[in-house]
């Protein structure tokens, strides 16, 4: 990371985003990363339904529970 901070022209870009903004390398790159926000968005979202499920069915285990005792 210092050798790059060092080195000021060769680290300005990377031959991928040196280039035209409209080229169909850049809209491939572009598609990439949306791709891998859904994938990510996807995993996130998956997760948070998993806790959401434990956390009632820990809930609905606990009422049971307690009315058995009753």
């Amino acid at each position: 990371m210092i050798f790059l901070m060092q080195v000021n022209g060769v680290a300005l870009a990377c031959a991928a985003c040196f280039g035209k903004s409209d080229s169909p390398m850049a809209h491939g790159m572009n598609a990439g990363i949306l791709v891998l926000l859904g994938v990510i968005g996807t995993v996130l979202c998956a997760a948070a339904t998993f806790f959401v499920f434990l956390a009632r069915r820990a809930a609905t285990v606990a009422k049971l529970e307690e009315s058995a005792k009753d």
